[in-house]
């Protein structure tokens, strides 16, 4: 796995058939997504074909969720989108009617054909003695993840330690403020997206422990072996959704409305389920997830909408300018 940090969108190499450009589908996708997408997209692409369809070239654009949304809604024409948080996905209907009220209607559970949890990445002999949430607000720990005001992956951290922490004190939410003040004073580097934290992590060197998704952080531990890193899932955890939409207006206008409804309704194939466990994330698919035992440990996961309400709710209590990230951060710098 590559761990250099990519900006933007780069533009891939035009396939030539007969003399013209194949026909060409984008997909802004959140920023640790870069090698599962690498595999996917070939297998789609030989699959199309041998349809009797155009050959298709599928680009990338990968960031912090949140950023790729806000290129969209600033022109960036992606066909599709395939995201970390459901807001990311939701914006592109609340500020841009770019999309339907409904999209996750469109393809099952909930538009997500896949899922994963937050997992804590320790170096090699775990010297820190890390195995809870709890573990993490101890003043001799320093903490990596992203910076939650820009992605996904970070407002599912701040949601997964809060949510834990929440359900530890009996719900009392004076005591889990408290612990959150200590958990984010804990924080050494705030990146903006997951790559970037990874990379914080893996190559500077910095803090004890990186959280970010469980693909991310097993990732990173095959590509460096027994000899580098470990992997903590703690045993209470959040339940993360990646959900995919076509973009209506997009697809439209580019002609591309058949492509890019066959891509996403690919990634929920056997074929597609298989080759995404393959990247330590976990999936619908019966078959698919019995055919890893042992691969994911076992872990008690709870949904935002159950600890916290309504993604706007979470959006507007939390993350939003004077939310209780602010008043948080603020109030452990005090």
């Amino acid at each position: 796995m590559k761990l250099n940090k990519l900006k933007g969108w780069t533009l891939a190499t035009l396939l030539i058939s007969g003399g013209a450009s194949a026909a060409e589908l984008l997909n802004s996708s959140y920023d640790v997504s870069r090698e599962l997408f690498t595999a996917l997209n070939p297998a789609f692409e030989t699959q199309w074909q041998k349809e009797g369809n155009p050959a298709l070239t599928i680009k990338q654009s990968h960031a912090g969720s949140s950023k790729q949304a806000l290129a969209i809604l600033q022109g960036l024409r992606a066909d599709v989108v395939t995201y970390n948080q459901v807001t990311d996905v939701q914006i592109l209907h609340d500020r841009g009617n770019l999309i339907p009220a409904d999209w996750q209607a469109r393809l099952p559970n909930n538009s997500s054909p896949f899922y994963s949890t937050m997992a804590f990445l320790v170096r090699k002999g775990n010297p820190k003695q890390i195995h809870d949430w709890n573990d993490l607000v101890r003043s001799d720990v320093k903490l990596i993840f992203p910076n939650p005001k820009t992605s996904g992956n970070g407002r599912y951290t701040y949601l997964a330690a809060w949510g834990a922490a929440n359900l530890s004190d009996g719900g009392d939410q004076a005591k889990s403020r408290e612990w959150m003040k200590r958990f984010l004073g804990n924080v050494e580097v705030f990146d903006t997206g997951g790559r970037g934290a990874t990379t914080t992590f893996v190559e500077r060197n910095l803090g004890d422990v990186l959280i970010s998704f469980e693909s991310e952080v097993k990732n990173i531990q095959k590509q460096y072996g027994d000899a580098g890193y470990e992997v903590i899932v703690p045993p209470v955890d959040i339940l993360a959704e990646f959900p995919v939409a076509w973009v209506d207006k997009n697809v439209e206008r580019n002609g591309t409305e058949k492509a890019a409804k066959a891509y996403l309704n690919y990634l929920y194939s056997p074929e597609a389920q298989k080759i995404i466990t393959s990247f330590n994330y976990r999936v619908y698919d019966k078959q698919a997830m019995a055919a890893t035992k042992g691969q994911f440990p076992e872990t008690k996961l709870f949904r935002v909408e159950d600890q916290f309400g309504s993604w706007p709710k979470v959006m507007q209590t939390h993350f939003a300018t004077g939310g209780e990230l602010d008043q948080l951060l603020a109030e452990g710098h005090r």
